[in-house]
């Protein structure tokens, strides 16, 4: 690890939420494309993370860059789901005999869908998975009966709901137009509908917010009692609504999140990331294991995993790609291949497993690392620098981040990166 990488890791405290490694930017055309048959064939699928994506959003909030596209004509969101089918059938044929342990829609929003269509994604998803935790990502104003009585029906257990900001004027400062009322009649809904748990998403960071109003938001989600709540710092980011403003406002971030942590903390609520929070005793475990176990993602902006390839389609954040990608996907009639992605090598499969078992509050359990891959993670990565600067405790038995090594996990997780992975994501034509 460089000087330059610990430098920045100080400095910069929020450079990039690390959510999977490697990231898309990473990700290349693969040439030849391998058949999807021969990607799987001899890995373990007793296991998996089934994850279908929906690239429609009713707006595009201001820090927004998923991978999606504001509004869609009916025939669109029809034609994507004939798409959807048609790649279910080339996966499946792919796969063979499959466990699924777990199951998600996200987006973009799911449901942006109607009540119909969401019923037929999740007959979608059904062909793969059933009786599994199944969680759905919605917002303030598709959170509507017809949609939420359909995901009960097939068996939703999560619903995370993406508020960010209690106030209206925060919202609005967001670039996300949403009144209180609308916010609290669809948490609402979500809790008369009966899903074992709920999830708030909370922005800090955002233009005018303070401690004292940072404090207000919180106390409106916890009135709620969530099961899980995720804090998410503001990131501006290029391409995006608050990223074309070219204004930065990163100096109280990092105070917001300390108060946001002790104020869930204070309220008995579990830190298990830098961003996820959970009600003790709530939230249901599976056995999928996200280092270890592989993924297989429908839609045109999920991707897969296996222990050797990660794969997806073309990735962007402009509108004006987002939208060729989807008319791309929506036209195709072949899915038999991996077209773009990442082949892992053994030094990039321990990075992996250590970035994503380091940026969790229970850490790296050595033994398991050891197994795994013949060695111990101190050996195979440089983390002295971070303990150095505390960031790092140490066990014989694990590697756990501390609570400030928490704090910049948005720091520590890149300067985790390959060479290699840097280089790609430097190379990336943002568009």
């Amino acid at each position: 690890m460089t000087v330059e990488l610990i430098d920045r890791a100080t400095s910069d405290v929020y450079r990039s939420y690390v959510y999977a490694y490697p990231h898309k930017t990473a990700y290349r055309p693969l040439d030849p494309a391998p058949a999807l048959a021969d990607v799987w064939a001899d890995e373990a699928r007793d296991a998996l993370f089934l994850y279908l994506h929906v690239p429609f959003c009713e707006m595009r909030c201001g820090f927004c860059n998923l991978f999606t596209r504001t509004g869609a004509p009916e025939d669109l969101t029809r034609a994507y789901l004939d798409a959807l089918d048609r790649q279910a059938d080339a996966v499946a044929a792919a796969l063979g005999p499959a466990t699924f342990a777990t199951a998600a829609f996200g987006g973009g929003t799911p449901t942006y869908l109607t009540a119909p269509e969401l019923d037929r994604l999740c007959r979608i998803a059904g062909r793969f998975a059933t009786g599994v935790p199944l969680g759905v990502e919605t917002s303030p104003a598709t959170a509507t009966a017809d949609r939420l009585a359909v995901l009960a029906e097939h068996g939703a257990t999560r619903i995370s709901i993406g508020v960010q900001s209690f106030l209206d004027e925060e919202a609005r400062a967001a670039v996300r137009p949403q009144k209180r009322a609308e916010v609290e009649a669809a948490l609402g809904r979500i809790r008369a509908a009966g899903f074992d748990v709920l999830n708030i998403d909370l922005i800090y960071g955002i233009d005018g917010q303070t401690p004292a109003t940072w404090r207000r938001s919180l106390d409106a989600a916890l009135a709620w009692e969530p099961e899980e709540l995720y804090l998410y710092p503001l990131y501006v980011r290029p391409l995006t609504g608050l990223g074309r403003r070219a204004r930065d406002w990163d100096d109280q971030r990092l105070e917001l999140y300390r108060i946001g942590r002790d104020h869930l903390l204070a309220a008995g609520y579990e830190q298990v990331s830098m961003r996820m929070f959970r009600r003790p005793g709530t939230g249901g475990g599976t056995e999928y294991c996200c280092q270890t176990d592989g993924m297989v993602g429908l839609g045109a902006g999920a991707r897969s995993y296996t222990s050797a390839l990660h794969y997806s389609f073309e990735y962007a954040v402009e509108a004006r790609h987002v939208r060729a990608i989807i008319d791309d996907y929506v036209a195709a009639r072949d899915f038999g291949t991996a077209r773009v992605g990442f082949a892992l090598d053994e030094d990039e499969r321990r990075r992996r497993h250590a970035v994503q078992s380091l940026l969790q509050a229970g850490g790296l359990d050595r033994a398991a690392y050891r197994a795994r891959f013949g060695g111990d993670a101190a050996d195979h990565l440089d983390l002295a620098p971070f303990a150095e600067r505390g960031w790092l405790a140490e066990t014989p038995d694990v590697l756990r981040l501390t609570p400030e090594g928490l704090a910049h996990s948005d720091a520590i997780g890149p300067a985790l990166f390959s060479p290699r992975v840097r280089a790609l994501m430097d190379a990336y034509e943002a568009r």
